[in-house]
């Protein structure tokens, strides 16, 4: 005897992309926690901070220690200590102690230039590994996405597919190499304009730059059969 399979509801669509959707809804709060906690905050801080006639290096260094926080914070949801949170925790209080010993304000200004460049420097080395950086900082994107079989999918092109493998590098190399660039341009304008033009202006530089990158990364996937 025939058996006949229900035809697919509205509703079961709609349950079907809910958790697409909470996933999505995830990723958009990520990001504007990160905007306010890593850009607003230590940006408004101290440009508030200044009008209120604060010394330029009690500015920044209150800039800085309002990232310890969101630092913290993302060790302790984690569950787990993150490298590279320990680094840039590393480098507010390196920063700072250097500012103190040498006086010099301009110290503190090229501490995100030390970051910028060890984060530079590893996503390039990550080409020498068997996943490289956009291969991994893509999953959360892939899931959210096409779900957790998507990604499965999607990670197979990996083994399959030499051009697939070709383009992740490319791209990857790119990343590394604009994170590079901006530690060197943050050095070069640290020592070139005043003080209290740094934060703004090297805020902008790289707000330019990543949306510079992301637009070619955007371009690059899309020309090739990549987005998703």
């Amino acid at each position: 005897m025939a058996t006949h399979q229900a035809p697919q509801t509205d509703t079961d669509d709609e349950a079907a992309a809910a958790p697409a959707r909470r996933r999505t809804a995830a990723l958009r709060r990520r990001l504007v926690a990160q905007l306010l906690f890593e850009l607003v905050l230590p940006l408004g801080s101290y440009y508030g901070l200044r009008a209120a006639g604060a010394g330029q290096w009690l500015s920044m260094t209150v800039g800085g220690l309002l990232l310890l926080p969101w630092i913290a914070y993302g060790i302790v949801r984690q569950r787990r200590v993150e490298a590279m949170a320990v680094f840039t925790l590393s480098l507010v209080v390196v920063g700072t102690l250097l500012s103190l010993v040498t006086g010099s304000p301009r110290v503190l200004m090229i501490r995100d230039s030390w970051l910028t460049a060890a984060i530079g420097l590893w996503v390039l080395g990550t080409l020498l590994t068997r996943r490289p950086f956009i291969m991994t900082a893509s999953r959360g994107i892939v899931i959210a996405k096409v779900g957790e079989a998507g990604l499965v999918e999607w990670e197979a092109r990996w083994d399959a597919e030499p051009t697939f493998r070709h383009h992740l590098r490319l791209v990857t190399a790119v990343w590394g190499a604009v994170f590079l660039l901006d530690a060197v341009l943050r050095v070069v304008l640290a020592y070139t304009i005043p003080v209290d033009s740094f934060p703004l202006t090297s805020t902008v530089l790289w707000l330019v730059m990543l949306g510079g990158l992301l637009g070619w990364h955007n371009w690059y996937i899309t020309r090739h059969g990549m987005k998703l």
